[in-house]
């Protein structure tokens, strides 16, 4: 096996959490090169694993919006990018259209995909020229990598290994005063998954009485209004300003304990090896949860709204560490 190639296309979370498949690669092929194919949303995520050997991107999300010419020119270059190099296989392990005509204009004879019952869009199955059924008795996370090693016939013996070095900043982008950091991370895509003010209110004042400095993130007005509710309310916690996705992975990786809904960037919090707590209250906790022993917990049952009290028994959780575990299971180097 000498070059293969990955898509996993969209979203955050996904991207992020399918990272410790080019690790495993890596180690039940020795010498063998992974590209990845992603949208240039995301693309960058991609770029922080230095074990990928290529990221091949293209700004489908932005062309289905607007449609401009620019981005038809740029998806039309990727794909003569994409076949630059013959693959060994290829590997779509995000089973829609989009992904799917990607695997069939790589250069690969061989294009692996789920099988219909398991396809996002069952269209895609024209692409494929072997199938695979994802792993159900794990996570989606977990399951991801399974999968993949089920189909090329590798044994998983490790735990996973995101290897997602976040560039340093060129400065400081949070001045916390010598205390700890956290972040909060209030946002989320749908109004259903997100924890009530009043709920970030009490966890804010707890952490700053613990002696954190608390930053609250957002990405459009409407966030932005949600979080100055909570900071006008908590002495002390700061509003971070607008920031890019990178400079967010930074303030992450600068941080101590994030807490957070089910969204992408408490995924990046869990994969860079911080201590983490995940709140779920419209998505299945069962599916997509994080949990690794006094460092990354997760909370809820995915229908119904988690109390504060539930949150603090899960901050004490990964702040115990009774017996030096918080950095179990190898997850992530921060550049």
């Amino acid at each position: 096996m000498k070059r293969i190639l990955i898509v996993k296309v969209t979203s955050m979370g996904d991207v992020i959490q399918a990272q410790p498949i080019v690790s495993d690669l890596k180690r039940a092929f020795p010498g063998v090169e992974v590209d990845w194919a992603v949208d240039e949303s995301f693309a960058e995520i991609a770029r922080w694993n230095p074990g990928t050997d290529r990221v091949l991107c293209a700004p489908l999300r932005r062309f289905k919006k607007a449609r401009r010419w620019s981005d038809f020119r740029a998806i039309w270059q990727s794909i003569a990018e994409l076949r630059a190099h013959r693959y060994d296989v290829a590997l779509d392990i995000h089973g829609v259209y989009k992904s799917a005509i990607i695997a069939f204009l790589s250069r690969s004879r061989k294009r692996l995909g789920y099988r219909n019952e398991h396809l996002g869009e069952r269209g895609a199955a024209f692409a494929y020229t072997g199938r695979f059924a994802p792993t159900r008795d794990r996570n989606a996370w977990s399951g991801m990598r399974e999968t993949v090693s089920t189909a090329l016939g590798y044994p998983l013996d490790n735990p996973p290994d995101y290897n997602l070095h976040v560039p340093a900043p060129t400065r400081p982008l949070v001045d916390t005063g010598g205390r700890r950091l956290a972040m909060l991370f209030h946002a989320a895509s749908k109004d259903d998954k997100k924890w009530p003010a009043s709920h970030w209110i009490a966890i804010a004042q707890e952490l700053v009485r613990r002696g954190f400095h608390v930053v609250v993130p957002w990405g459009s007005q409407a966030e932005r209004s949600e979080g100055l509710e909570i900071v006008d309310q908590v002495e002390g916690a700061e509003l971070l300003p607008q920031l890019s996705v990178t400079e967010i992975a930074q303030v992450i990786a600068a941080s101590d304990f994030v807490i957070g809904v089910d969204t992408g960037f408490v995924h990046l919090a869990h994969a860079l090896g911080k201590r983490t707590v995940m709140i779920f209250i419209a998505t299945s906790r069962e599916t997509f949860e994080n949990n690794v022993p006094f460092r990354s917990v997760s909370i809820g049952d995915g229908n119904s709204v988690p109390p504060v009290a539930e949150a603090l028994a899960a901050i004490d959780h990964v702040h115990a560490d009774p017996l030096g575990l918080g950095g179990q299971g190898k997850s992530v180097a921060a550049a």
